[in-house]
């Protein structure tokens, strides 16, 4: 099996799948099914783009934004939103050039993908907000907290990129990323096809999930299908490869809950490390048999994690020093 350039990690064969335990891939309640999302999707105008959200749920508290990664979607947090949305209202973005938002004004970029979550909070009356990204959208969260600290309540990194994706050499990685691009064209009318049969469902998703074949299949193709081929992908993977803003990351003073795959093949591990160890108010959990979605392999024990973090209050002096060797979940 091929890996990730980056990752020591190599996606799972197939029959790896028989040996998971039985909350992997798992949907959590509420049932993503059973929501009218044609009802909470909204469009609006930000810095001359065109962006796609759901906003849904209410509450006194701050609201909480999920930010999905590299050729997703608002879709990537379905079997999140509505378990979240009962708490919490909720907004969930396609940034620039993803999900049925429109292409950037100019070069895609992470800051200024961090640029249009804040303008599109600050267009809905949004103060302050808990602010979730997973992948690229980790790294387009952690840019919102150092770019906008006041307006972050609380962070939440789920196998954010930002760290190894700094070092890698870049013509390999944009070299399959071309390659990718070119078969995901060529596949895209088969996408609904290849969602449906478990084998097929494995070889398309194997990066990203540690057993794809676990996953309903009607979730794979809405949350990850759907969007799949978008013109831009290939400048967001650069704009993902060309920034780096390590020596920044400690500019972030909020609260920071660090959730990574233990089997993640695209992100490697120790980057959950490097995170923790750059931000002073952080701790990690690590989830096991799990790859790069842990929000989607894993959606009831993800959101446990994250209705959890969100009634913490305090800062990190005021808590009971936390083991990391024992977050492993």
């Amino acid at each position: 099996m091929f890996k990730a350039v980056g990752s020591p990690a190599a996606p799972a064969p197939p029959w790896k799948a028989r040996h998971a335990d039985d909350d992997y891939g798992a949907g959590a309640e509420p049932n993503w099914r059973e929501v009218d999302w044609q009802g909470h999707l909204n469009q609006t105008e930000i810095d001359g783009v065109e962006i796609n959200y759901v906003d849904i749920g209410s509450g006194a508290d701050n609201p909480v934004i999920f930010v999905h990664g590299l050729a997703g979607q608002w879709q990537n947090w379905l079997e999140n939103i509505p378990r979240i949305s009962q708490e919490r209202r909720v907004i969930a973005p396609d940034l620039p050039g993803h999900g049925a938002s429109g292409p950037p004004r100019d070069e895609f970029s992470i800051s200024g993908c961090g640029r249009v979550v804040h303008g599109l909070a600050q267009r809905l009356g949004i103060e302050r907000a808990m602010v979730v990204g997973n992948s690229m959208g980790g790294f387009v969260s952690s840019e919102v907290a150092i770019q906008f600290p006041d307006f972050v309540e609380r962070l939440m990194l789920v196998s954010a990129a930002g760290i190894s994706s700094a070092s890698v050499s870049q013509a390999p990685v944009m070299t399959l990323g071309r390659v990718g691009q070119a078969l995901t064209s060529v596949t895209a009318a088969r996408h609904r096809k290849l969602a449906a049969r478990p084998v097929t469902r494995h070889f398309a998703m194997a990066l990203v999930a540690r057993h794809p074949s676990r996953l309903k299949g009607d979730f794979v193709w809405e949350g990850f299908m759907t969007g799949a081929g978008r013109p831009s992908f290939l400048d967001a993977l650069r704009a993902n490869l060309d920034y780096d803003f390590r020596e920044r990351i400690s500019e972030i003073r909020c609260p920071t809950l660090i959730v990574w795959g233990g089997e993640d093949a695209i992100i490697p591990v120790r980057d959950a490390d490097e995170y923790e160890r750059l931000i002073d108010d952080a701790r990690k959990v690590v989830m096991e048999d799990t790859g790069h979605i842990p929000m989607a392999e894993r959606p009831a024990a993800f959101n446990d994690l994250l209705l959890e973090f969100i009634a913490e209050t305090g800062p990190a002096e005021d808590k009971e020093p936390v083991d990391h060797e024992s977050e492993r979940v």
